[in-house]
């Protein structure tokens, strides 16, 4: 069927543009935590919040005040849990991901990037993908919480202050004392 009625395209424009007026205004309120994509729990909340939209505009069994109130119970699930991970440590551990060494200092770390089912050539191409294509310029690359891969510069003399809460790290034990 191609077209059914007038009075459905109105119903999917003002349940639409009404859906995503909330959405922003609850967005708006909870803060920018609750579309970050710190970590994998904090995608599947954004990714539950299109779904609700979609179903909102084009399923007319969903009513808005529906959607609104999902909308509301995803966003205050989303708050109390990223509230509680930053006062109690065991949540924190549950919900969220550590970053982990892929390669260090000229040399790819088979165990992790077997645990994390990285490939070598996945991280060459990040590193490509960053502009550097001798791997003596890199003294770093990081398989980050939300997926993402960060390439560190090699720099002489520098410190690595930002490798010490990363999982492989070779001074990891000796910085956390």
């Amino acid at each position: 069927m191609i077209f059914d009625s007038w009075y459905d395209l109105w119903q999917i424009l003002v349940t639409g543009i009404l859906a995503y007026a909330g959405l922003v205004l609850l967005l708006r309120t909870t803060g920018k935590r609750t579309l970050s994509k710190m970590n994998a729990f904090d995608l599947v909340v954004t990714v539950a919040l299109g779904s609700i939209l979609a179903s909102v505009i084009l399923n007319e069994d969903t009513s808005l005040s529906e959607g609104l109130f999902a909308f509301v119970l995803l966003c205050g699930l989303q708050y109390a849990v990223a509230w509680t991970s930053l006062r109690w440590k065991p949540v924190q551990n549950l919900v969220k991901a550590e970053p982990t060494l892929l390669f260090f200092d000229g040399r790819f770390l088979s165990a992790m990037l077997s645990k994390e089912r990285v490939t070598e050539q996945e991280v060459l191409a990040a590193i490509r993908s960053q502009g550097t294509a001798d791997l003596a310029n890199v003294r770093a690359v990081v398989l980050e919480t939300d997926g993402s891969f960060s390439v560190v510069e090699a720099s002489a003399g520098s410190p690595d202050d930002t490798l010490h809460n990363v999982r492989g790290y070779p001074g990891r034990d000796s910085a956390a004392s």
